[in-house]
């Protein structure tokens, strides 16, 4: 009886939902695209995966321990950070990479700002971008020890060293779409398989998690974008080759959808997504790299406030003023 008179401040709405339980359904919606990548590079991959994971959870942990902070770690944000750093993370990364991005996103992008809904951009993909700076040369050594198949007389490839299928667009040459979906190539080890990422995002569309504002605005504007200044117009390999190459899938369903750093208002994720979506193209089309995903959302991570500022509503009530 008493819970019905219970006396709080606003707001009063209430949900059963919790931070770990979007966290665990995110964290289960990747299993497909992880499992995937350790099926496809072997054994570094998985310990690429656990020494990120690790040193995500563990640098959580200590900061907030040694700082007299209550403990996080059961929310499962930090699992979630070491699993997306790590599949964006080539397979043949040496271990301590994913451990100095994992110390990287958790200590600077995530808990010096004051710890979960308090980090300006994606943590995963701010440590990623800091890698990519520090170690270029590594990070887009895509030597690929995967399933590539048997050569004619038989013999079975164990790696090929070549350019990635993003390269090869760039330089004019034609993808295998269907590679590409199924994930046989190269990339990074959670990027190759759309079809694994697609899984895991209509499970996350199926209960609710993300909806299709964010990733609908993201792949259409991109889309339109190669289509008009790409120089191949409706070619079907071209703009399919784009979709399902390099990280773009990833972000579009898994990172660009993350709630901190997403606008609170629909139509402001709408134009998040459009903003990510021709950033995109942008840096692929124009840009020294075949790559852009990851400095795109970024970027517009930090317009964020500036998104949800131009399109908040008025109060009911009340009018927008015309210098706002």
């Amino acid at each position: 009886m008493s819970e019905l008179y219970s006396v709080s401040s606003s707001p009063h709405i209430r949900s059963k939902v919790k931070t770990s339980n979007i966290m665990l359904m995110v964290i289960i919606a990747l299993l497909p695209a992880t499992a995937f990548g350790v099926y496809n590079f072997g054994f570094s991959a998985l310990m690429l995966i656990c020494v990120s994971i690790a040193s995500c959870v563990a640098t959580e942990f200590f900061y907030q321990h040694f700082m007299k902070k209550t403990v996080t770690v059961g929310d499962y944000s930090a699992i979630l950070t070491g699993l997306l750093l790590a599949l964006n993370l080539p397979s043949g990364a040496p271990w301590w990479m994913p451990m100095l991005g994992g110390i990287f996103a958790i200590l600077v992008v995530k808990q010096v700002f004051g710890g979960l809904g308090q980090n300006f951009m994606n943590p995963a993909l701010a440590a990623r971008c800091f890698l990519m700076i520090s170690f270029a040369g590594r990070m887009t050594d895509f030597t690929y020890t995967g399933k590539v198949g048997a050569t004619a007389d038989g013999a079975l490839l164990d790696s090929i060293s070549g350019a990635t299928p993003l390269a090869l667009i760039k330089a004019g040459e034609q993808v295998d779409v269907m590679k590409l979906f199924l994930g046989t190539t190269t990339g990074t080890i959670g990027e190759t398989s759309a079809l694994a990422l697609l899984i895991g995002a209509a499970f996350l569309l199926a209960i609710k998690v993300i909806d299709l504002r964010v990733p609908g605005a993201y792949i259409l504007s991109f889309t339109v974008f190669i289509i008009i200044f790409g120089g191949h117009g409706l070619d079907a390999n071209y703009i399919l080759g784009h979709l399902f190459g390099g990280g773009l899938m990833l972000g579009a369903w898994f990172m660009a959808t993350d709630y901190v750093t997403t606008p609170i208002t629909k139509s402001g994720q709408i134009v998040y997504g459009i903003i990510i979506g021709l950033l995109t193209g942008i840096f692929r089309l124009f840009g020294g790299t075949a790559e852009g995903v990851s400095y795109a959302i970024i970027i517009s991570n930090l317009m964020v406030p500036l998104i949800e500022r131009v399109t908040v509503p008025p109060a009911f009530g009340q009018r927008r003023a015309k210098n706002e």
